[in-house]
């Protein structure tokens, strides 16, 4: 088994050596369509326009071809094809839970954003996001930034920053429509359905209104493996997980050479049936998940070197589970339990920013204002062993924080002082935040970079960065009863970081271009999930009732290293290839000594995350769900309207976790191994004329079985087509 895993790994890099080597003697013909635009602006890296090229950071680009040609239906399938991306749930069934990974950075260490605007859910006990909730309607393009970028966008910036950029007016003024439909059968049963319909009008004096529907339906799936195998064991006779989906986008805005000013709607529903967790079927468990996101936004162009931007956003979100009583055997019995909760949270942005710009100076400096809230209703009966019933209600605690933060910075070129130091650049920049909860921190980086030759880069970056705690981690009011310590634990401190990187890019021609770097980050005050035990009692001999509560403490110190490498090129003008692997391995560190006595009243700390008791300093080699990636895509148009297109992708062999009950006396998560896999998926688009297009799509075409979740499907082989009409 080792062996067949070297050489799949093998097999890839090796791939990516025969992508170098051939580009380097086909690279040298010039060819004026490109395959990557490195000329391209982006904003998001220094929130200033800025050419790709001339940036000292990670980042990639995808634009809006991209997004049509890529085969991917979701923005997780979008960035699970990109370097230093892991996305868990993206090739699950559709609707699972999507957790990010960055750089093997923690999921609530990356900041999504729709328009420059944050997006999390304060309702979650970490404040990540789902991802699943996020399709690609309406996306234009979306701008990626890896690495810690916390001086520029605050909290969560540890890993990176994805922004989501949403479409505008056309370039044609009129009436303009795109419509597409998406079907396809998945293994024996599952079956997905989709569709979208844009309309956008645009008039030549820059007013714009664009308004979409998308809508996506799945049925037959079975999100749990089935590990029945006993024949008279009651099995439900349906064990299938549908998911509904449905987005309602609209935008109007008026965009002139100077002037932006834009307002905007989304509104996300979706229904999933869900299961009890790994390897265990639930018939009657649902999630009702709804989001109302506002964005809106204002910026003008006074001249060449100065401008300014106001945009902003709130989102108001509601989850609503409900897990009734599921049957246990073929006469009807149940296990006579209900559960249903609540969770609601709202969250808004705004900020203000300036930018100045001269020859050989980027200046930006700019605040905001955020805030988040809370809340939780919930209710359980049951009289299996008797009638008990309890309820919760927590809006009368009225859960919020709120932060300020002030930020400035500054991209200097050599040419700003002589011509002779033009190949030389420093990206300098501070944000002061001022947080409700933990009070005031300050974040800053380091960027130089050297320009070895006309278009190659050599950068260096050094960075701060922090991410705050969750709302629930603050003050979810759970209390024990003998101790009095609650869950939530309001003197947390933000979790900090320090990163560096170095990188280069290299640029050979219109035609192809390459990026490697090595990145290692530091995280310390890692919050933590932990029980506590009676300290008057030996940690061999505790029992259930020397337990004293659970609750959330500033404990770890987790580090990230890896090394990224991409390539893209444009062969000839029939074929296209392009390729990227990701390395990545780290460790987390406990140490007593960093422990908040005052909170935990000096009782046994255990971890949940791995049952070790934090009695001397605990070193953990390697992070869960966190495997070395590589990707391989190409694409062959043998003639003007037909593309074929072949995507390898190989995620390296990780531990997962799950419940161990003999981990202490309640039990803890212990690891397991999980395989590592190989996918293969072939996709072709066929434009029957101007305004209309077919595709195929095949997913894992050898029908490869595997786990990104231990105990949790993966869809299987999946055929598809669909036909997308625009004018």
């Amino acid at each position: 088994m080792k062996q067949r895993k070297k050489h799949q790994s093998i097999g890839l890099i090796a791939g990516y050596a025969m992508i170098l080597s051939a580009t380097t003697v086909y690279g040298q013909q010039q060819d004026t369509t490109k395959v990557v635009e490195l000329d391209e602006v982006i904003v998001t890296a220094t929130r200033g326009e800025k050419n790709l090229n001339n940036i000292g950071r990670s980042i990639t680009v995808i634009t809006s071809n991209n997004i049509k040609n890529s085969g991917a239906s979701t923005v997780s399938e979008l960035l699970n094809q990109e370097e230093g991306f892991y996305i868990v749930g993206a090739q699950q069934n559709p609707g699972s839970l999507n957790n990010i990974f960055t750089r093997g950075a923690n999921s609530n260490h990356t900041v999504i954003m729709i328009d420059g605007v944050r997006i999390t859910d304060p309702s979650s006990t970490d404040n990540s996001i789902d991802l699943s909730e996020l399709s690609l309607a309406n996306v234009e393009r979306i701008e990626v930034v890896r690495g810690s970028h916390s001086t520029l966008y605050g909290s969560s910036a540890i890993g990176g920053v994805i922004n989501i950029i949403t479409g505008k007016n056309n370039q044609t003024p009129g009436i303009h429509v795109d419509a597409d439909i998406k079907g396809g059968l998945f293994g024996k049963t599952g079956s997905i359905v989709s569709e979208n319909l844009l309309l956008n009008y645009t008039h030549k004096t820059g007013l714009y209104v664009n308004a979409e529907v998308f809508n996506n339906m799945s049925k037959g799936f079975n999100s749990t493996v089935d590990t029945i195998t006993n024949p008279n064991a009651y099995k439900h006779p349906d064990m299938s997980d549908g998911f509904k989906k449905t987005d309602i986008i609209g935008k109007i805005g008026y965009k002139t050479n100077n002037l932006d000013l834009y307002a905007g709607y989304k509104k996300v529903s979706q229904n999933l049936d869900i299961d009890d967790g790994a390897f265990k079927d639930d018939e009657n468990y649902t999630i009702n998940f709804n989001r109302s996101l506002f964005t809106y936004g204002a910026s003008y162009k006074f001249n060449e070197k100065f401008s300014v931007r106001f945009n902003g956003g709130m989102s108001d979100m509601v989850r609503k589970v409900i897990d009734d009583s599921s049957q246990i055997d073929d006469a009807g019995t149940t296990d006579k339990s209900y559960f249903r909760g609540k969770y609601s949270a709202t969250l808004g942005n705004n900020e203000l920013q300036f930018n100045y710009n001269i020859k050989g100076l980027q200046l930006v400096a700019g605040g905001g204002l955020s805030k988040e809230t809370m809340s939780t209703e919930t209710y359980y009966f049951s009289d299996q062993w008797g009638v008990y019933e309890s309820k919760s209600n927590l809006d009368s605690l009225n859960i919020n924080t709120t932060t300020s933060s002030g930020f400035l910075h500054a991209d200097l070129n050599g040419e700003l002082f002589n011509e002779l130091f033009k190949p030389y650049s420093l990206g300098l920049g501070a944000r002061f935040i001022n947080h409700s909860a933990f009070g005031s921190t300050l974040t800053y980086e380091v960027n130089p970079s050297i320009k070895i030759k006309e278009n190659s880069l050599l950068y260096f970056s050094y960075s701060t960065g922090f991410n705050a705690p969750s709302l629930y981690q603050l003050y979810s009011p759970e209390k024990d009863f003998n101790s009095g310590i609650t869950r939530g634990n309001k003197t947390l401190k933000p979790e900090v970081s320090r990163t560096w990187e170095i990188g280069i890019k290299q640029k050979v021609n219109n035609n192809l271009w390459w990026n490697v770097c090595y990145f290692n980050t530091i995280v310390e005050n890692v919050v933590d999930y932990v029980y506590l035990w009676n300290r008057n009692q030996e940690i061999d001999l505790l029992s259930y009732l020397d337990y004293l509560g659970d609750t959330y403490i500033n404990l770890g110190k987790q580090t990230n290293r890896g090394i990224e490498f991409s390539i893209h090129s444009k062969i000839s003008d029939k074929l296209i290839v392009s390729g990227n692997f990701s390395l990545v391995n780290g460790k987390l560190e406990y140490n007593p000594e960093n422990i908040d006595i005052a909170h935990t009243q000096g009782n046994h700390i255990q971890l949940f995350s791995n049952g070790a008791f934090i009695s001397k300093e605990v070193e953990s080699i390697g992070l869960v769900r966190r495997p070395n990636t590589e990707n391989i895509n190409l694409t062959y148009m043998p003639v003007k309207k037909l593309a074929l297109r072949v995507d390898v992708k190989y995620v390296g062999a990780r531990n997962d976790i799950y419940y161990n009950a003999s981990l202490g006396p309640y039990g803890a998560l212990g690891t397991v191994g999980v395989e590592d896999y190989t996918l293969l998926d072939f996709s072709t688009k066929y434009e029957i004329k101007k305004d209309l297009s077919v595709m195929i799509r095949v997913e894992n075409i050898l029908n490869t079985k595997y786990y990104e979740i231990r105990g949790y499907a993966t869809r299987g082989r999946g055929v598809y087509g669909g036909i997308r009409y625009s004018f």
